[in-house]
């Protein structure tokens, strides 16, 4: 019971008003410029202070959501027209600096789940680091590709080469017999191979372009419009006159109620079980638009992420977690993450001209991701019966 009175959206806890709120958007506008001066310290710098850079970019992100997600809970308390010019701006903003590290992380997901269902632990004579920091991330996408090339090469000469899990199409068996080839669980088959080089490509180029579109954007005179309103965000909060003494808790408890209500309309009795066959029912639909089931859950995933900003500035930002909370915010990470690499390798198998093996390898890793999508729905599931059951 005694934790209960800690939880700042207890009705029994001390009153909340705007000054709360003005005092979490300046701290929030402090990070971004403090953020900011970072990158321009270190956005010229070579490969020692690349990580430094990365770091700043992450953090110029972090506080440009808190400060979006804020103005859009409590926005009856702020000026309308400042909040709605800003807004939109401030998720341009992150959106486009979360691009180049949304496909490296990708490419990096897809390569690990080829030579895993490849039955390979790593890729010949290359070690694999799964998790780490973005610079590390980096690297290992840098020696996935490369052991992919190295074993498409192999491949090549060895066209009989094959792996049960991701097997070749059928070769021709004409001419003389000749005895199967041994099992080499340390390779990968020719298809899965040229499935990881094509993946190598298109969502290399993707990155590529993403940091030079992330470049310009810091250059342009919207951005410089963007940081120039955040940093007069740091003096003075444009609240309305009545925000001094009118109270957070109800619009908190409105971002709530919309996460309570979208959850509620999430089919968690599907998701309580761990395989959900429905969910591979367009998965060789010709249609590039995303998945149809997918949408309700990153609508979730944004509505969780508002709660948890709202419970942040009615604290101070320094609350317990919420039970089952970050669990379920991870489990809708791992879904946005499965749903989007599988819609990457769907595009990668329409590519023109590629060969059967090619288009076979990556319908396994679309599947497979599709049922990781399950599995962090099963995931979710889970989660949110706990923080129910912790909230009663």
């Amino acid at each position: 019971m005694a934790q209960r009175h800690l939880d700042p959206t207890d009705p029994g806890a001390p009153e909340v008003t705007g000054d709360a709120l003005a005092v979490y958007l300046r701290a929030q506008a402090t990070e971004f410029l403090r953020a900011l001066r970072l990158h321009r310290e270190t956005g010229g710098a070579a490969a020692g202070g690349a990580q430094e850079t990365v770091d700043a970019a992450r953090a110029l992100r972090r506080s440009a959501r808190r400060i979006s997600g804020s103005l859009h809970t409590f926005r009856p308390l702020l000026d309308a027209d400042w909040s709605e010019d800003i807004r939109p701006e401030l998720a341009w903003l992150s959106g486009t600096l979360g691009l180049e590290h949304a496909y490296a992380a990708r490419l990096e997901r897809l390569l690990l789940a080829l030579h895993r269902l490849s039955g390979a632990a790593v890729f010949p004579e290359q070690s694999v680091v799964a998790a780490g920091t973005a610079a590390q991330r980096g690297g290992s996408v840098a020696a996935l590709a490369g052991g992919a090339r190295a074993a498409a090469a192999a491949g090549a000469r060895t066209p009989g080469r094959a792996q049960a899990s991701l097997a070749e199409a059928p070769q021709d068996t004409t001419g003389p017999a000749r005895p199967a080839p041994a099992p080499d669980r340390g390779n990968l088959t020719v298809g899965a191979a040229k499935a990881g080089a094509l993946l190598e490509r298109q969502l290399t180029l993707a990155r590529t372009r993403a940091h030079s579109t992330a470049l310009q954007a810091l250059g342009s005179s919207r951005f410089h419009a963007v940081a120039d309103k955040v940093a007069l965000l740091a003096s003075e909060v444009p609240l309305t006159p009545a925000a001094a003494g009118t109270g957070l808790r109800p619009l908190a408890a409105a971002a709530e109620e919309r996460l309570t209500d979208s959850v509620a309309a999430l089919p968690l009795l599907t998701a309580g079980h761990p395989y959900n066959a429905q969910a591979l029912v367009h998965g060789l639909s010709p249609d590039p638009a995303p998945h149809p089931q997918d949408g309700p859950w990153h609508q979730v995933r944004l509505l969780l992420r508002l709660h948890r900003y709202a419970r942040e500035v009615l604290s101070g930002g320094g609350i317990p977690a919420e039970p089952g909370l970050p669990a379920a915010g991870l489990a809708l990470n791992r879904h946005r993450d499965a749903s989007e690499a599988a819609g990457a390798a769907a595009q990668a198998a329409r590519t023109p001209r590629i060969t059967p093996a090619t288009a076979y390898a990556l319908g396994v890793l679309h599947a497979d991701q599709r049922h990781e999508v399950e599995a962090a729905r099963f995931a979710f599931q889970q989660a949110w019966q706990k923080r129910a059951v912790g909230a009663s």
